[in-house]
């Protein structure tokens, strides 16, 4: 796992090992939409509540991720109720403290935004990117804080291995500027998901953004969708402490 810690929130990102789950999802995978069986992921997400010390995953706040730019407001569910079904959106904002926002990757980008009493859990895609995810989650978070804020971006995949369509990427460099195009390893046209987050946030005014620099699809740690197709998912948490 890797984790930050800003101010009173914390962090965490955590990666496929220490799970019950089989092959092709072995062995941490936390979602269950993938196909995994679901005993193996109640497991395995007991397991990751236990080890970052956050609450049961029942209190969870999640989301049914749909590559779009939608965002949500995650409140704190008082004890004993049922979390409500996950809306269609890629982003949470909350200022309750002690509710987990999750996100689920397996290439595409986990970023976090933190304010002084408010933080923000985005997942972006390319698709999530060019609809304006992540300008409409600091707009979001700035609606419910109105301090500095902060980013972390995640383990998602490189342009070293990011294979992508000459004329779709012509319409993310028009979006986002030059930086997003990369080259491979083996010279074909790539996109570059990290300098496309950068440049989202750019244009939102946020320049303090810690890279974790993993490459998903490079690292045997990660699950990578586009280096194995079935697979599993890893999970970003952002938590308030109340502080």
């Amino acid at each position: 796992m890797i984790e930050r810690v800003l101010g009173s929130a914390r962090v965490v990102f955590t990666d496929r090992h220490g799970g019950t789950s089989r092959a092709p999802y072995d062995s941490a995978n936390l979602a269950y939409h993938v196909g995994d069986d679901r005993a193996a992921v109640d497991e395995n997400r007991a397991r990751a509540a236990d080890a970052l010390a956050i609450s049961d995953p029942a209190g969870w706040a999640e989301v049914r991720q749909v590559h779009g730019s939608v965002v949500v407001r995650a409140q704190q569910n008082r004890a004993g109720t049922t979390a409500p079904a996950p809306a269609d959106a890629d982003a949470l904002v909350t200022t309750a403290a002690h509710v987990p926002l999750v996100i689920f990757t397996a290439d595409c980008a986990p970023l976090a935004l933190v304010a002084d009493d408010a933080v923000a859990a985005v997942h972006a895609g390319w698709a999530g990117l060019f609809a304006g995810v992540v300008e409409r989650a600091v707009a979001a978070l700035r609606e419910a804080s109105a301090g500095p804020m902060r980013a972390v971006l995640g383990p998602c995949i490189h342009a070293e291995r990011y294979e992508f369509g000459n004329d779709l990427l012509a319409r993310l460099v028009d979006r986002f500027g030059p930086t997003v195009a990369g080259r491979t390893t083996t010279g074909t046209p790539a996109l570059d998901i990290p300098a496309a987050v950068r440049a989202a946030l750019a244009a939102s005014d946020v320049d303090d953004l810690d890279d974790v620099d993993v490459c998903t699809a490079a690292s045997s740690d990660h699950f990578s969708y586009r280096r194995d197709g079935v697979t599993g998912r890893q999970a970003m948490f952002v938590v308030r402490d109340g502080r």
